[in-house]
């Protein structure tokens, strides 16, 4: 059942950022590339969307699910709702990075052959940002696996018979589970700490690889 619940809490980390990268990329590209009003009313959605605390908004929308849902359409939902809050930070550093490399010359010669804005935006100036991209993924990957945890501990994710590591640690909300039987807590909580932590250090080790500066003192 660990094994089995593994596959669903690291493919809900996996397909969410497969999802929210994407849009946080397109619109910190979009939002940066063109300025004024777009960028105004864009930023003003990540605002807005950063001001939300993302544990209670997942509370509270996966608590007004009908309780006749499958496990894989919560499974799914859990997916969207966590893909939704998590591209605004990524939408807001990209925009950053995206003015100051539309000024470069080689954005320059681009628009000076008459190539499309989106041409522009994909093609020459994402590619650009792609180092941060990479390190900020694979530091992302643990919140939604702590996210799909904590609504499956709390009962409002993966429901039982099928397994998750969240509805496998919910034993824990048992007082005498905790203390007659702790052997069923542990694994499960272990596996958790210990993939949010090899994810965090594969993110500090991609960073200390790809960091222009660390690459030019070697």
């Amino acid at each position: 059942r660990i094994l089995y619940g593994g596959r669903i809490s690291l493919f809900i980390g996996l397909i969410g950022i497969l999802i929210s990268f994407p849009l946080g990329m397109i619109i910190g590209g979009v939002a940066g590339y063109f300025g004024g009003f777009i960028d105004n009313i864009l930023m003003r959605l990540v605002e807005v969307l950063m001001t939300i605390p993302g544990i209670y908004l997942l509370v509270a929308l996966a608590a007004v699910l009908p309780s006749s849902l499958s496990s894989a359409q919560r499974f799914l939902l859990i997916v969207l709702i966590t893909s939704f809050i998590g591209w605004s930070g990524l939408a807001r550093v990209v925009r950053g990075q995206v003015l100051t490399l539309k000024e470069q010359e080689f954005v320059q010669s681009a628009k000076a052959i008459g190539a499309s804005s989106f041409y522009i935006i994909i093609k020459h100036i994402l590619p650009q940002t792609a180092t941060y991209i990479i390190i900020s993924a694979t530091l992302s990957i643990p919140s939604f696996i702590v996210a799909e945890s904590v609504l499956s501990l709390i009962g409002l994710g993966i429901q039982q018979p099928d397994p998750s590591w969240g509805n496998l640690l919910s034993l824990a909300s048992n007082a005498s589970i905790l203390v007659l039987q702790p052997w069923l807590i542990f694994p499960p909580a272990i596996l958790i700490i210990l993939t949010v932590l090899s994810f965090n250090l594969l993110g500090d080790g991609l960073r200390d690889a790809l960091d222009p500066k660390t690459l030019n003192k070697s």
